[in-house]
């Protein structure tokens, strides 16, 4: 884990969320980056590993434990520099999910989503 990604977990240990870090050095491609974050949010086998099934899984998170999930994806600049078509995709997913998960969402229940990008 690096120095980045210790300090953002740190953070979120400290306000009692749970943190679940990426190794962005795997995240390549998109089908690498979604088995990522399927991997770091323990995913349900039924993950259909797409985008909507990204976003259906990331505003759902029923078999996680109540509270705020941190997904701490570091060196996404990976991603972004192989495949900007793809980053923008997934981060845009990771962005519309994390708003449903909000105060204010539509999907707001006793989980709540955060994404962090410490690079």
């Amino acid at each position: 884990m690096s120095a980045a990604e210790k300090g953002e977990a740190e953070k979120a240990f400290a306000r009692g969320a749970h943190p679940h870090p990426i190794d962005g050095g795997k995240t390549t491609d998109k089908a690498s980056t979604l088995d990522a974050i399927a991997e770091a949010l323990s995913f349900p086998d039924y993950f259909g590993k797409n985008l909507d099934a990204l976003y259906d899984c990331l505003t759902d998170l029923s078999w996680l434990p109540p509270g705020e999930h941190v997904l701490i994806w570091s060196d996404s600049s990976v991603l972004k520099a192989r495949d900007p078509k793809a980053y923008l995709a997934v981060r845009s997913v990771l962005s519309d999910a994390q708003r449903a998960l909000g105060p204010t969402g539509d999907r707001s229940d006793s989980r709540r989503l955060t994404v962090v990008l410490p690079d």
